[in-house]
């Protein structure tokens, strides 16, 4: 079997090797997710009360002490086009 021959026999089979593992672990981590979902619904819902009180430091890391760098910025009508 020539090398050419072994490429076009893999171009006729379809999905690499490859391909056929990622679809087969999206298939396993969608079945596992839902699984734990189902298991965890009182854990994880109970849970979703806390997610605006964790969002204040978040954003105030992220919106105070990102910002510093905006300052000094020029007003629209002072800048040259």
């Amino acid at each position: 079997m020539t090398a050419e021959s072994h490429v076009d026999s893999q171009r006729r089979q379809g999905l690499s090797l490859k391909a056929r593992a990622g679809i087969v672990l999206l298939g396993f981590l969608a079945i596992a997710g839902a699984l734990l979902f189902t298991e965890h619904r009182a854990h994880v819902l109970g849970l979703l009360i806390w997610l605006p009180l964790l969002a204040c430091p978040l954003m105030h890391l992220f919106m105070h002490h990102g910002g510093h760098g905006h300052r000094h910025a020029e007003p629209d009508d002072q800048r040259s086009v």
